[in-house]
């Protein structure tokens, strides 16, 4: 019996229906937590669990806003336009390559905002947030494979030559180069908070 092979086409539908429901749901309880706290500065949030996972700490941090509204509420908006470009994609859409440039430049805009607030977490508030790592998390892994996607669908052109070996060894190893950066990312944070869970082991 014959297998299909799956491809990016076909799984990249259900990674952005997935990444984008559980950002989704980061982003609602990390914007309901935001809510609260406008409300009352002594509420505590569910996930405030050491002085390290301290979600009160981040969401009170000053500068937490674009436009006069908190982050999160802005994920509210990308994760539901995610979810519908890949059930879009499932039901058989077909976007045009301006679409698909657009989400490009939209979703490295994110991703570099998500990577920014991690800056800020672990340098300046020297606090990390549950629901925002998961952000971070799928934020990342949908951006990846976005951009792989353009790749592969020539809606990102690249230039002839050892650029294209190297894209190739790239897609041989798209996943192993996924872990690597999430290992880099958790050794150089756990670093940092060594003083912290060092003497917790």
């Amino acid at each position: 019996m014959a297998t299909k092979k799956l491809t990016l086409q076909k799984v990249l539908p259900f990674i952005l229906i997935v990444g984008g429901t559980i950002g989704l749901i980061a982003s609602l309880i990390l914007s309901y937590d935001t809510l609260k706290i406008s409300a009352n500065p002594h509420y505590a949030p569910a996930c405030s669990l050491n002085p390290v996972l301290s979600c009160g700490s981040v969401i009170n941090a000053t500068g937490d806003h674009l436009f006069g509204l908190p982050y999160p509420f802005f994920g509210i908006a990308v994760f539901a336009v995610l979810i519908t470009v890949g059930a879009s994609m499932l039901a058989g859409a077909v976007f045009k390559r301006w679409f698909w440039l657009g989400l490009q430049a939209g979703a490295i805009l994110g991703l570099c905002s998500a990577y920014w607030l991690l800056f800020k977490s672990v340098h300046v508030i020297h606090a990390l947030c549950p629901y925002c790592l998961t952000v971070d998390i799928f934020t990342t892994i949908m951006v990846w494979y976005i951009t792989l996607y353009n790749i592969d669908q020539k809606n990102i052109r690249l230039p002839k030559g050892q650029t294209q070996a190297v894209y190739v060894w790239i897609r041989r190893h798209h996943l192993d180069l996924l872990v690597l950066w999430f290992l880099i990312i958790i050794a150089l944070v756990l670093k940092h908070f060594w003083y912290y869970y060092g003497k917790h082991l």
